[in-house]
């Protein structure tokens, strides 16, 4: 990987951008239902009576709802604008939740259509983040530092969530938390929308295909890597607690977890504090390979100490790659599907996650503790063998802004255009119109 030089400002720079703290924030505190969706869910199911299998039932609807909601609300967000969708399907996603604590597990047909309801409508606030940071920033690295900046705080997000539920079921009831939590996120939501930049965006002119992002080559091979790279990151959270069990403290388990956050923390921060040199799509390949590797001594299950310090080790490149990978889908995601694209990433390495919690398990079971992390590495290193094999459709891109406020573009210096010149499908290395689409139509 290419060194690069520290950038004027780093991340003081973007967060004194105008609207850009509270962006930041206010998508953080939309998001903090879906951070803390599983928790919550099951914390309510125990505390009404009901069984792991039921909450682990549940929590997998809510999953499978999220992914498939998440892609289609990012295409209606690049169609409608924001604030049209946004704020209304936080609002459904959030009486989702308020049905389910109100009616609890007694009937089960209605608690799981509640979290149905609210996995469906959970808003792609992480997607539309990323799609407004172009025209929030302006300059490309002040983008990419944004990206950074992004993951580094959902790391945060994913630490504090889960507290500040804790905090509220222990000051009232764990369906009073359902409540209390969505409500903050509708709140985060309403603090994006009524912002100047997100009521000003428009995504850029699409070509009609009922593909929509899914038609870039360059995307479908970033997306089939993040599979692997959420099945790695999946089979470690069972694998932890396996390992946990084999020290007998279940202690253990919350130190491995918050080391590898910190791990993936710290790495963020070092990757966005420096300018990288290189195209991006060579410098993710190398990323992926460091976190396949630093998977592997987990394999080792050595003492808690010792195996501690190897979790933190094993997320250093986490936050990393996730950044990058950004930047990667904002260089291939074909005009007009920005929030789309972003959303597919999403819900791929969420998919990827829960297969890797379920393949974890019965490996546990086969061959022990050790096999379980076993996993994360071979998906690593599947997820590296994607990218090094699709290098031909994967290869570097001019970079291409897709949109900014009022509906124009701007393109990088690398494509020699002017400002605010609208991408055409001259210009869009995807655009192919859909046999039996009319020019009029948009998917």
């Amino acid at each position: 990987m290419a060194g690069g030089a520290t950038p004027k400002g780093g991340y003081l720079d973007i967060l004194r951008a105008p609207h850009a703290a509270r962006l930041l924030v206010g998508t953080l505190v939309g998001r903090l239902p879906n951070g803390t969706g599983p928790v919550a869910i099951t914390v309510f199911t125990r505390a009404e009576g009901g069984s792991y299998s039921l909450a682990g039932g549940l929590i997998a609807a809510y999953g499978l709802a999220t992914a498939v909601g998440q892609p289609l609300l990012g295409r209606a967000v690049d169609l409608k604008g924001q604030p049209r969708v946004q704020l209304p399907a936080a609002v459904v996603s959030a009486l989702g939740m308020a049905a389910l604590a109100v009616t609890g597990i007694g009937n089960l047909f209605l608690a799981y259509a509640a979290v149905l309801v609210a996995g469906l409508f959970t808003p792609p606030l992480e997607g539309g983040l990323r799609a407004l940071w172009p025209s929030v920033l302006g300059r490309e690295d002040r983008v990419h530092r944004a990206y950074a900046l992004d993951a580094v705080a959902q790391e945060v997000m994913f630490t504090v969530g889960p507290l500040l539920l804790t905090l509220v079921v222990a000051l009232w009831s764990p369906a009073a938390a359902l409540v209390v939590i969505n409500a903050l996120g509708v709140l985060g939501a309403l603090s994006v929308v009524v912002s100047q930049p997100s009521r000003t965006w428009r995504s850029a002119p699409r070509e009609a295909h009922w593909l929509g992002a899914l038609r870039s080559p360059g995307l479908l091979a970033l997306l089939a890597s993040f599979f692997f790279v959420g099945l790695a990151l999946g089979s470690i959270t069972v694998a932890a607690v396996a390992y946990a069990d084999d020290r007998g403290n279940e202690a253990v388990y919350g130190w491995l977890m918050a080391a590898l956050g910190l791990g993936a923390l710290v790495g963020g921060v070092a990757y966005g504090a420096r300018q990288w040199a290189g195209a991006p799509e060579r410098r993710l390949r190398v990323l992926v390979l460091l976190l396949a590797l630093g998977y592997l001594p987990l394999m080792l299950v050595p003492g808690p100490a010792a195996m501690t310090a190897l979790a933190a080790l094993a997320g250093v490149f986490l936050a990393p790659a996730i950044a990058c990978a950004f930047i990667v889908v904002d260089r291939h995601a074909p005009g007009g599907t920005v929030t789309e694209a972003f959303s597919w990433l999403v819900t791929t390495f969420g998919v990827g996650a829960a297969l890797g919690s379920a393949v974890s398990g019965p490996a546990v079971e086969l061959a022990g503790t050790p096999a379980g992390f076993a996993v994360a590495g071979v998906g690593g290193f599947v997820a590296f063998l994607v990218l090094l094999g699709t290098g031909r459709v994967l290869g570097p891109v001019p970079p291409v802004r897709h949109a900014v406020g009022g509906g124009a573009e701007t393109t990088g210096p690398a494509t020699g255009q002017a400002e605010k010149n609208p991408r055409s499908s001259e210009n869009d290395r995807n655009g192919a119109a859909e046999p039996g689409f009319s020019a009029g139509l948009q998917a």
